[in-house]
């Protein structure tokens, strides 16, 4: 790759991770994606720098995207990964117009995402073993994941000083670094507490992980795949065979409370959506629950 794509892309990088405050995750996606960019202006506009390239060039990259067979979200999130880095030029003064601002990407279909009922979630959590030396803490982890609608990466992140038990919240840092308070449930609260006081203090805990609240048995922070396939096993236990993961927790949650007739904005709040429109999605998804109600029991459906 040519050096002036190379430096731009550097500094981009530094953007991402200091102004936006994104995940590690995220900036190799976009830097991916800029990379694709740079690979193909090279060899089809050698004379262009990323300074000098317009939209007529840009969408003749996205284009020929279009023919490499990929999948519209992959295609979503180049074209997405594009724009931010154009913005990057634009908020370093590096260019005066921003080429990706007309940029198009494909239109995705919004999927309603998996949930497990009431009586799923229930079924799941007895299913833990808990006469095993770790079932406390899965439990309490389980609890946590539907009591309150994190994150798994928040979980696995959680600190005892971002827990507040007399108040019943948690001090949770999502997307962005941005802090929220959500609410803990009382039975969360119990097999937290029993983890803590009859499980946790009897570990050996690895320097540097003190303060994790959820521990594997060698006394380092869980891992997300670790938690992922703790759910898959317990899911197995519980005989449901819905495709879940920590994340259906996250959306039975919003799901359940917008069927009970929570505020949006509440919930909004709670799951830490900078957007509403995000949120939204559980309107969707309690709008089909109350038409299969009518279809299942109006006499006149």
């Amino acid at each position: 790759m040519h050096k002036i794509w190379q430096n731009h892309i550097k500094q981009f990088r530094h953007y991402l991770k200091l102004e936006r405050s994104l995940s590690e995750n995220s900036i190799e996606a976009y830097t991916r994606d800029v990379e694709k960019l740079a690979a193909y202006s090279e060899v089809t506009f050698p004379e262009k720098s990323p300074l000098s390239l317009e939209l007529e060039h840009l969408r003749r990259f996205v284009n020929d995207l279009a023919k490499l067979e990929i999948s519209d979200y992959t295609h979503a999130r180049i074209i997405s990964g594009i724009k931010a880095f154009y913005k990057y030029l634009m908020y370093e003064d590096r260019i005066t117009e921003d080429p990706a601002q007309l940029l198009e990407a494909p239109k995705l279909g919004r999927k309603l995402p998996d949930t497990l009922s009431y009586q799923e979630i229930v079924q799941l959590l007895e299913a833990i073993p808990l006469g095993e030396p770790e079932g406390h803490r899965n439990r309490a982890m389980l609890e946590m994941l539907y009591s309150s609608g994190l994150r798994v990466s928040e979980l696995t992140e959680l600190k005892k000083g971002q827990v507040f038990e007399d108040v019943g919240f948690l001090r949770v840092t999502g997307k962005g670094n941005k802090e929220r308070l959500v609410p803990i449930g009382k039975d969360a609260l119990k097999y937290l507490n029993i983890y803590k006081n009859e499980v946790r203090v009897h570990q050996v805990i690895a320097k540097g992980h003190e303060e994790f609240v959820f521990l594997n048995r060698r006394g380092k922070k869980l891992s997300r795949v670790m938690i992922f396939l703790i759910i898959k096993k317990t899911a197995e236990q519980a005989g449901i065979e819905k495709n879940i993961s920590p994340h259906t927790f996250r959306h039975s949650f919003a799901t359940h409370l917008i069927e009970g007739g929570a505020d949006l904005r509440a919930v909004q709040e709670m799951l830490g959506h900078e957007s509403i429109t995000t949120t939204e999605i559980y309107t969707h998804l309690d709008r089909d629950y109350l038409r299969q109600v009518l279809t299942d029991f109006h006499p006149r459906k």
